[in-house]
């Protein structure tokens, strides 16, 4: 992927405020603090698309860019910091399952983890309701550096296991060597890919931008 220009277009709360279009989106979920800005702005070669916050939480809102004219990469809320106010943690979960179930431009997510954590109820949640709708997930294993090999293999056997995946399910990222970015654009051009069969003018404006 050629990422020529990246634009913010608007943010939202309730299908009524999505942007309009057909464009195809890929979204991007995890736990707070959970590196989902860093990578974002790797992938897109910007240092401040998506603002990274000392305050884990601070995203309340989904947040819609446009990439080129290819397709809308979606930030969605980080969950799972226990001082978030009650009120917003009540009203994350329909928000977020609205847009996952009803969002039909959604393509795919990209789930982000933390290699020096354990996937908690908020991941497994997460990848539930991805399967529970059909939405291809890609999962991203963050902070790849701040292992040594023999603990990065630890902890990549604990999160498998613990979301049921294999290895090969798994890509493996650094903001701060960029390690991985390639593989994650390769499997979110895989998702934005047109379905077999599709066709007309969805399918053309879907088709992505390739090296």
């Amino acid at each position: 992927m050629i990422v020529k220009n990246t634009e913010f277009i608007k943010s939202a709360t309730r299908p009524a405020h999505y942007p309009e279009g057909n464009l195809p989106e890929i979204a991007f979920a995890g736990r707070s603090n959970v590196g989902k800005s860093s990578l974002v702005n790797v992938l897109v070669n910007r240092k401040n698309l998506v603002r990274t916050s000392s305050t884990p939480g601070r995203t309340q809102l989904i947040n819609f860019f446009q990439v080129n004219d290819d397709f809308m990469l979606v930030d969605l809320p980080g969950y799972g910091y226990a001082k978030v106010p009650l009120a917003v943690k009540k009203d994350w979960r329909p928000m977020m399952e609205t847009y996952l179930a009803k969002r039909k431009n959604l393509r795919g997510v990209v789930l982000i983890l933390d290699i020096r954590r354990v996937p908690n109820d908020d991941d497994l949640q997460m990848l539930a309701w991805l399967r529970a709708y059909s939405i291809a997930p890609i999962i991203v294993v963050t902070k790849c550096d701040k292992l040594s090999k023999n603990e990065r293999a630890r902890q990549t056997a604990v999160i498998c296991a613990t979301l049921a995946v294999d290895k090969q399910d798994l890509t493996f990222f650094s903001a701060l060597n960029k390690e991985g970015k390639d593989a994650v654009w390769a499997r979110i051009d895989a998702a934005l890919a047109p379905a077999e069969g599709e066709s007309g003018e969805f399918a053309e404006e879907a088709a992505p931008v390739r090296d």
